[in-house]
């Protein structure tokens, strides 16, 4: 197939732009752990963010479209009766290892394509492990992780990941012992920040080494409505080819604009 450009007018109108996929990933999963219901706007529906609201349905957490929404929660969590199927999300996979980590009781396999099962898993594996986390297989997927009663960590998140910080502070959830997380580089803090609105008490400090994410007394989490911006990435293309066709003016609504 071959495709011809040819210049056009000028861009003009609103671009919709779906949801943030980091984001919709977390809200499905916090939403599924906490108490009540969460309802989610904006969600991202991509393979990847489906294959976590399949997980958490596993899991027994109830999850239905209402209209627009999703709405999350309302069960409490149990071993899956097969591997639960990540996809090729890695988000998925990860993050899951953290929030099963701290839940006594609860064991699962977690399963993933050829292209996820061959991805590394240990940057995750090892420091949950050090919390007490009950774990066969960290290499690679298939992992097979067992919820038990943690202790606390204090990581050193280098090279840095928002993935590795958010599946800890997950565990952390279980456990009243302290969590804290050193990030040299700050990561993308949607984890912190979710954590935060859905009741979870999460401290952030600046230290001479960066910066501190601590959880604080308060961990448990309560449902609540969470909005997900639109997805910068997303919404490049349409604002940049805005900003260099002369007199266009394109809007995007409900812009993501954490800076991190």
């Amino acid at each position: 197939m071959k495709l011809t450009a040819r210049p056009g007018g000028p861009l003009t109108g609103e671009a919709a732009i779906p949801g943030d996929k980091s984001c919709s990933h977390r809200a499905l999963l916090l939403g599924a752990m906490a108490e009540g219901e969460t309802r989610i706007s904006g969600l991202l529906e991509s393979e990847d963010v489906l294959a976590t609201a399949r997980a958490v349905e596993a899991f027994g957490a109830k999850v239905r479209k209402q209209g627009s929404d999703w709405i999350v929660g309302d069960g409490p969590w149990r071993s899956p009766e097969a591997p639960v199927d990540c996809g090729n999300s890695g988000t998925t996979a990860r993050l899951l290892m953290g929030a099963v980590a701290g839940m006594p009781g609860v064991r699962a396999t977690l399963t993933g394509d050829a292209s996820l099962s061959a991805r590394p898993m240990r940057r995750v594996t090892v420091p949950l492990g050090r919390m007490g986390a009950r774990i066969n297989g960290a290499e690679r997927l298939p992992i097979t992780i067992e919820g038990a009663r943690l202790g606390g960590i204090e990581h050193r998140n280098v090279p840095p990941s928002a993935q590795v910080k958010s599946a800890l502070l997950l565990a952390g959830l279980g456990t009243v012992a302290p969590v804290a997380i050193a990030e040299p580089t700050p990561r993308r803090d949607h984890s912190d920040i979710m954590l935060a609105e859905l009741g979870c008490r999460v401290e952030v400090d600046h230290s001479p080494d960066g910066w501190i994410i601590s959880l604080g007394d308060a961990r448990m989490l309560a449902g609540c409505e969470l909005a997900i911006g639109a997805d910068p990435s997303s919404a490049a293309s349409p604002l940049v080819a805005a900003s260099i066709v002369p007199d266009s003016e394109v809007l995007v609504r409900g812009m993501l604009v954490n800076p991190l």
